[in-house]
């Protein structure tokens, strides 16, 4: 089945169109401007000091640079960065692996943290506090002053005695249309490919408040002017672009669109349960709740209650006005 254009950017790894894109210094990280702050203060003692970086956690919803900042510590200190991933470290042989390969200030980002095996996440205990790794029944390996940066979509999901043991944490939160218009003019300068401010702040209110997604919508701009306007981009075009990918004002995606659509018509509004209303769009359940249905509730368009998903007057008024413009699904 074909993945939708939105969706299929929280569930594919980065492409090199992404490395590229990403800042590699503080001064070019815009839109989290508080974060930055505090890891140039981080940065700057570990200098001073000559010690290995204190471990950080960032949480926050995909595509907000989470590995983009773990790239910009390492840059920073001129240290080595080895990337894994939650999944990847399956049993604590895997774990002694990558620990034991690490040298003095050398960083370990894990991605999708929340995702790594509950037995593995104990070995760290002593890895993180005492730059050791007991083996049951063993020994104990000694390891270099190593940091752990970790990423993570849900921090719910890490135990408390895990979370305590990270000297410092930050939340990355969805950015501004000013942050993100600045973002895709760097990016449009990187990609050679000029536009005016107009347009870009046009991507930008689409974008869902992700970088991620704001330079996959310039890239799709970009490829879209090149075959259909002649490399003439303009916001009309920019619009022409993004309502090919069913991708509304809001940021709405196609399915975002029949989700709301579904509550406010087929439900009377609601209350509607998660796996009814998953079967009326033809869509999983865990789909729904991880990727579209938060979006529509931080637009304000739905709202959960105990007894299920509601729309709201903002979202009806968004189904009728949008209907009026643009195909039913």
């Amino acid at each position: 089945m074909t993945e939708r254009f939105i969706e299929s950017l929280f569930t594919k790894p980065d492409e090199p169109f992404d490395y590229a894109l990403r800042p590699k210094a503080l001064i070019d990280f815009v839109g989290q401007e508080k974060v930055c702050r505090q890891i140039e203060v981080l940065i700057k003692a570990a200098k001073m000091r000559s010690e290995a970086l204190g471990h950080c956690l960032f949480s926050g919803p995909p595509g907000l640079g989470k590995t983009t900042l773990s790239h910009i510590l390492a840059s920073a200190l001129n240290t080595r960065l080895v990337v894994t991933s939650g999944p990847a470290i399956e049993r604590p042989a895997d774990l002694a692996i990558e620990l034991s390969k690490m040298k003095e200030g050398e960083i370990l980002f894990i991605d999708e943290i929340h995702r790594m095996n509950k037995t593995v996440e104990e070995y760290l205990y002593s890895a993180m506090e005492d730059f050791v790794l007991d083996i049951p029944k063993s020994t104990r390996i000694p390891l270099a002053k190593f940091t752990l940066v970790g990423a993570t979509t849900r921090p719910g999901l890490l135990s408390s005695p895990f979370r305590s043991r990270f000297f410092f944490t930050s939340r990355l939160d969805f950015y501004s249309v000013v942050s993100l218009t600045q973002i895709l003019e760097r990016s449009s300068q990187l990609l050679s490919f000029p536009c005016d401010r107009e347009s870009l702040e046009e991507i930008a209110k689409r974008s869902r408040g992700t970088p991620r997604i704001a330079n996959r919508l310039l890239r799709w701009v970009r490829d879209f002017v090149s075959v259909k306007a002649g490399l003439k981009v303009s916001k009309n075009v920019v619009h022409d672009a993004l309502h090919m990918l069913m991708i509304d004002d809001h940021g709405l995606d196609e399915m975002d669109f029949r989700v709301l659509h579904a509550i406010v018509h087929q439900f009377g509004g609601g209350p509607v349960g998660l796996h009814t209303l998953a079967t009326a769009v033809s869509e999983e359940p865990d789909t729904i709740e991880e990727v579209h249905e938060p979006f529509l509730i931080c637009c304000g368009f739905i709202k959960k209650t105990p007894k299920g998903r509601e729309s709201t007057a903002l979202g009806c008024e968004h189904v009728r006005r949008t209907l009026s413009t643009r195909m039913s699904p």
